[in-house]
């Protein structure tokens, strides 16, 4: 204790107590960001990367239900296989209302890799002005129905007919399969 006093004594000696001071204060403050701030930082860290992870899995969660939605939608608009005749024959109906020749449209399913789904082609040779083939194409690409023209190739004509086109035309649609009918895996 003496030593203290005698230091106290000298000149600089009004220095040592807001040396010793201002030693304790940083101390307090390492203590403090050591554990205080620093472990505030983790914890904030964890709480963003857990937030991201949420906020992740609800963005996940909501373009399912969107897909889900979606699926449901196109679902609804496929028909099912008992109804793929009759679909036939209103093509062939609609092209007599467009004045195009669809004589003889062949039609058969084939098994998709979806489950409850077949693909329907429906192929044959349509004749026709351009006019008319125009709207009949244009009619079967904006039907309520989902059908794609997958194929359309003009066959090349030896009559002297100016006027009409003919083409082969093949068309597919997605069928529901039948309820009680087993699914292709």
């Amino acid at each position: 204790m003496d030593i203290i006093l005698q230091q106290l004594r000298k000149p600089y000696g009004v220095l040592i107590p807001w040396l010793a001071l201002v030693l304790l204060l940083a101390g307090v403050l390492w203590a403090v960001r050591t554990i205080g701030v620093e472990g505030a930082e983790q914890s904030l860290a964890e709480l963003e990367l857990e937030w991201n992870r949420a906020r992740q899995e609800f963005t996940h969660h909501n373009v399912a239900q969107k897909a889900r939605k979606d699926l449901a939608q196109v679902w609804s608009v496929l028909p099912v296989e008992r109804d793929f005749a009759p679909l036939a024959l209103g093509i062939t109906e609609e092209a007599k209302r467009d004045r195009v020749i669809l004589p003889a449209l062949s039609y058969k399913t084939e098994p998709t890799l979806v489950a409850n789904t077949n693909k329907g082609v429906l192929q044959g040779t349509m004749t026709g002005r351009y006019e008319d083939l125009r709207r009949f194409l244009h009619d079967l690409e904006t039907a309520e129905e989902l059908i794609y023209i997958e194929d359309l190739e003009l066959v090349p004509s030896d009559t002297q007919q100016r006027q009409t086109l003919t083409f082969d035309i093949k068309i597919a649609t997605y069928l529901q399969s039948e309820p009680n009918k087993p699914a292709l895996q």
